[in-house]
């Protein structure tokens, strides 16, 4: 649930994302819908492998308010 991210602990961005998800420590990870593919694909594939539950349900927009920050985010991972 995207109401989550305001509570737990996470990183914004693709960067951040990715490291996470290479060290382990990314639980879920939230690709916004409506990023571009170039951008949020090779962070999906590395979930893919790791095992590590993807949700595409929301835009850029959405996740940006959920994480409180006032750009859009197109990739957070839950930690």
């Amino acid at each position: 649930m995207i109401s989550e991210l305001a509570a737990v602990q996470k990183v914004v961005g693709v960067k951040q994302s990715r490291k996470a998800v290479r060290e382990g420590r990314a639980r879920q990870v939230y690709l916004a819908c409506d990023a571009d593919p170039a951008v949020t694909g090779a962070v999906e594939a590395s979930c893919k492998s790791a095992g590590i539950p993807v949700v595409t349900n929301y835009t850029m927009a959405q996740l940006g308010r959920a994480c409180a920050i006032s750009v859009g985010a197109s990739v957070v991972a839950v930690l």
